[in-house]
């Protein structure tokens, strides 16, 4: 993810002229965006600017990787070569959503402010709950065992491009350890929305839940500065003992007798 002053080739403090090219940079990358293909001459005309102001943007976006120069797809007609026209990038996209997760941020912050934090954890419910419908009919087919349901999941959240995986834990583990499935998501789209507001990672642990139909337990997450957001889902009872032999306490160590004088009647 780029930050703005990647997009931009700008510090973050600097002179007005500075912010002033900061400014004009972002409008040269948001109209490629929308219009690309388009050429540097086009750009000038849109955002009136000499045609030395659009190439230094334009060799500045290109070198930072956020657009590119457009490959025609027919073989053009006529004499000469056609004018480069540019599109944004893949990086480019990303920084773009970048810009979005910060208008998002900030329209979050706004409702929380005048409306009240109810308001967002209902909207992160809603948010939620649409998933959760969509993907209920996926799991029926999987009966009402956890890490069947579970494995499903993982391909509908895969398909949403969570980028989930899932595997076993607690199997053949220590005494007292509890048998589950630990699903793990390498992406979150609204990481940095979560970042500021929990009540979308608490809506969707909930609705993993009922989902899965257990009890599920949100171990960390991206938006808390974790690598990946890991989630534990329970499919058996605790690791038990071995049975002990008939007439030994399994209280006790094998390895000693049972000393019966210290019980009490």
């Amino acid at each position: 993810m780029f930050s703005p002053e990647q997009v931009t080739g700008e510090p973050r403090e600097g002179a007005a002229v500075a912010s002033l090219e900061s400014r004009t940079r972002s409008r040269v990358l948001q109209t490629v965006s929308v219009d690309g293909p388009i050429t540097a001459a086009e750009l000038g005309r849109q955002l009136e600017l000499t045609p030395a102001a659009v190439r230094r943007h334009l060799d500045a976006l290109v070198e930072q990787g956020v657009i590119v120069e457009h490959e025609p797809t027919a073989a053009p007609r006529g004499r000469g070569r056609p004018a480069r026209a540019f599109v944004v990038s893949e990086a480019g996209h990303q920084a773009l959503e970048a810009d979005y997760d910060v208008l998002a941020v900030e329209a979050l912050r706004f409702l929380h402010e005048t409306v009240g934090p109810d308001a967002v954890a209902t909207f992160a419910r809603q948010r939620a709950g649409a998933l959760e419908e969509r993907y209920a009919a996926m799991l029926t087919e999987a009966g009402d065992d956890p890490a069947a349901r579970a494995d499903l999941l993982v391909e509908a959240l895969s398909a949403d491009g969570f980028a989930a995986t899932a595997r076993p834990v607690g199997v053949g583990g220590s005494v007292g350890e509890l048998a589950g499935v630990q699903l793990c998501q390498g992406h979150c789209p609204v990481q940095h929305v979560a970042a500021q507001f929990p009540a979308f990672c608490d809506a969707e642990t909930d609705a993993f839940s009922r989902l899965l139909g257990v009890h599920v337990q949100r171990l960390a997450t991206l938006a808390g500065g974790d690598h990946v957001c890991t989630t534990f889902v329970p499919t058996s009872g605790l690791v038990r003992k071995p049975e002990a032999p008939a007439g030994v306490d399994p209280g006790v160590p094998h390895d000693r007798p049972h000393d019966r004088t210290h019980q009490h009647s």
